[in-house]
């Protein structure tokens, strides 16, 4: 049985990575007014890259040293893949719509640990990401865009978004949260410069500004979410990636006044329920004492 402690833990770090990559996706939308998606993708993976590069020194072959690489080589590789299409439906669909797509992931998440990790799938398991689906359903409101060839790309990244995060899962059993990140940042930016060989051109001060604030949010977003599937399996926590789409609508009513209609207030209300489904019982009572939040 899963402690307690490790469980909240694992939730509330999980939703700290929620929030921060909300915020990223904000800049990201911002950026991609002007930056192709290929150049993005590049500086995202190369801000995180410079970001951690000083550990990687300070750690010298500790901090590198795996006995794991093709892992990480798998998981940056998957990761690449699903931000390709994430970043590009945050450019081409509402904020909260790209949001949606990619943390429908945890739909997938009890299925792929199950394939891959034999991790136990339950049916409180399944109840909770059938619950947290039809939220993100509401929020995304199906009339505004959610099934076309656009929504194919994001249901895709949400998929291999899934896979990445079971094989993080694995990861943590033997890789500091640190490494794992460094060496999704750095395989991604060598893989993602290849297509700046025909898009590259000078960014603007704006530009960089926003690029270089996204990368940086998404490097912490990571690290978050590392440390948190090392305290809790992933069926158990995925859902709390939900809490993007409420971060992120949060945002879009702040900076583009857009207002959640009633379809959407339930939808995050569902999105609740399913992150309470995702605790035991006595979790549930002790998540009230202010001492262990």
């Amino acid at each position: 049985m899963m402690p307690q402690q490790s469980l909240l833990k694992g939730l509330a770090l999980l939703s700290l990575s929620a929030l921060l990559f909300a915020s990223m996706g904000v800049l990201i939308r911002l950026a991609s007014h002007t930056v192709d998606n290929a150049t993005v993708v590049f500086a995202r993976n190369l801000t995180g890259t410079l970001l951690l590069l000083p550990l990687a020194v300070a750690g010298g072959r500790r901090f590198l040293a795996t006995r794991v690489p093709l892992k990480h080589l798998w998981r940056a590789l998957v990761g690449l893949a699903a931000m390709y299409g994430f970043f590009y439906a945050i450019a081409h669909l509402p904020l909260s719509n790209a949001m949606v797509f990619t943390y429908s992931s945890p739909v997938f998440i009890p299925l792929v640990a199950w394939l891959f990790l034999k991790e136990k799938i339950t049916p409180l398991m399944l109840l909770a990401a059938a619950v947290g689906m039809v939220g993100v359903v509401l929020v995304a409101k199906p009339d505004q865009g959610m099934f076309n060839l656009l929504s194919l790309v994001g249901i895709s990244s949400s998929l291999l978004a899934a896979m990445a995060f079971v094989t993080v899962r694995a990861l943590t059993a033997t890789e500091p949260p640190t490494r794992i990140v460094f060496y999704f940042c750095a395989i991604a930016t060598a893989v993602s410069a290849i297509p700046m060989v025909w898009h590259w051109r000078p960014l603007t001060v704006d530009e960089l500004l926003y690029l270089g604030g996204a990368g940086t949010l998404a490097t912490l977003s990571q690290i978050s979410l590392s440390k948190a599937y090392g305290y809790a399996p992933a069926g158990k926590i995925g859902p709390a990636n939900y809490l993007a789409i409420i971060f992120a609508g949060f945002w879009a009513w702040i900076l583009w006044e857009e207002t959640p209609d009633p379809y959407a207030i339930g939808g995050m209300l569902l999105i609740f329920l399913a992150l309470l489904l995702c605790l035991p019982r006595d979790s549930v009572r002790s998540a009230r004492v202010p001492e262990e939040v």
